[in-house]
C-alpha cells in the first residue's frame, strides 16, 4: 500500500514528539530535591545567625533563614514556603530560648525525622525574665531572655557551638572551617575592643529600652537596663511615672526603641527625661556594626 510521504512525515513527527514528552516526564520526575540537594543546606532562625553560620561555612553550604528580616521572630507565624525551606535542610540551628522555634521543630520533624538540631545558645547563662505581650504556650520564654546574641561573650559561644556541629556534618572540609571560625573570634574580639573604647566615654551606665532586648549586652558591660514594658505589656501610668523619675535620678539620656514594637511610649519616656531616642536592630545581619552602634549611642556619639 502506497502511503503519501507527507503522511510518513506526519507519522514520524508525531512519534518523536511522544518520545519526547516521555522523556521530559522523565526528568522532571528526577528533579525532585535529592538527598544530595539537602547535604548542602543549612537554616538558622535570625539574620545574626546567618552571619555568623555564613562566615564559618564559606560556599561549602548554603544558609537559609526562617525569620524575614524586620519581622519580630518572637511573634511570627511560620508560612508553608518557610517549613518547606526547613524541610530540604540537613540542620536546623536555633537561637535557643525561642519558645516558637521548638514549635517549629515539632512541626518539621514530621516530615523530616533526619534533621539535625543544634541549640546555638547551649553553655550560656539564661539571664533576666522575659514575657511577650499576647504570649501563648508556644511563643512564651519563661526561661528568660532569649537575646542571647545581644553580647559579645554570647556571640563567642553561639559561634563555638556552629563550629563544633559544622565539623560534625562535614569533617572533611575542617581546614576551611577553623581558619574561618578564627577569622570570626578575630572580629568578635575587635568588637569587644571598640564596643569598650565607646563605653568608657558614656556619661552613664544606665539606658532604657521598651523591650528587655539587651540583657546579656547590660550584663557584660556593667550596665543598668530598664524596660518600659512590664511583663510583657504596656506600662501603666503609675508606672510609668515611676520609671520617668528613677531615670531623672540616674541621669538616663537614651533610650532605645525597636521597630518591632509600640514606640509611643519610648517617645513620651525620653520627651519626659529630655533623652534621645536610639533605633535598635538587633536582627541585622551586620551584627559587629550593631553592637557597636548600640556602644556609640550610650557614648552620646
Amino acid at each position: 500500500m502506497h502511503i503519501d510521504k507527507s503522511y510518513q512525515e506526519i507519522f514520524v513527527a508525531n512519534k518523536m514528539r511522544t518520545i519526547i514528552y516521555i522523556l521530559l516526564g522523565f526528568t522532571l520526575f528526577s528533579c525532585k530535591p535529592s538527598q544530595a540537594d539537602k547535604s548542602k543546606i543549612l537554616t538558622v532562625t535570625i539574620d545574626p545567625q546567618k552571619y555568623f553560620l555564613s562566615t564559618i561555612v564559606g560556599n561549602h553550604f548554603k544558609v537559609e533563614c526562617i525569620v524575614p528580616s524586620g519581622s519580630n521572630p518572637e511573634s511570627a507565624d511560620f508560612t508553608p514556603s518557610q517549613m518547606m525551606s526547613l524541610n530540604k535542610s540537613l540542620a536546623y540551628f536555633k537561637i535557643g530560648y525561642m519558645g516558637i522555634e521548638n514549635t517549629l521543630i515539632d512541626k518539621v520533624s514530621q516530615s523530616n525525622s533526619n534533621l539535625k538540631i543544634v541549640n546555638c545558645s547551649e553553655g550560656i547563662e539564661v539571664l533576666g525574665e522575659h514575657n511577650c505581650e499576647g504570649d501563648d504556650h508556644d511563643h512564651g520564654h519563661a526561661e528568660g531572655d532569649p537575646h542571647t546574641w545581644s553580647s559579645i561573650k554570647s556571640a563567642k559561644i553561639i559561634a563555638g557551638n556552629m563550629y563544633k556541629a559544622v565539623l560534625e556534618l562535614d569533617n572533611a572540609n575542617a581546614s576551611d572551617y577553623t581558619a574561618n571560625y578564627n577569622k570570626l573570634l578575630t572580629e568578635i574580639n575587635q568588637t569587644d575592643s571598640i564596643v569598650k573604647s565607646y563605653l568608657e566615654k558614656a556619661p552613664g551606665k544606665s539606658f532604657i529600652i521598651y523591650h528587655p532586648a539587651l540583657t546579656y549586652f547590660a550584663e557584660e558591660y556593667g550596665l543598668a537596663q530598664y524596660a518600659i514594658e512590664y511583663e510583657g505589656k504596656n506600662p501603666s501610668p503609675s508606672q510609668l511615672k515611676e520609671l520617668i523619675d528613677k531615670a531623672k535620678e540616674e541621669g538616663i539620656k537614651v533610650v532605645f526603641i525597636q521597630r518591632e514594637f509600640d514606640v509611643k511610649n519610648a517617645e513620651t519616656v525620653a520627651q519626659a527625661i529630655g533623652a534621645k531616642t536610639v533605633q535598635l536592630n538587633l536582627l541585622s545581619y551586620d551584627w559587629s556594626q550593631e553592637m557597636i552602634n548600640i556602644a556609640k549611642a550610650l557614648a552620646q556619639e
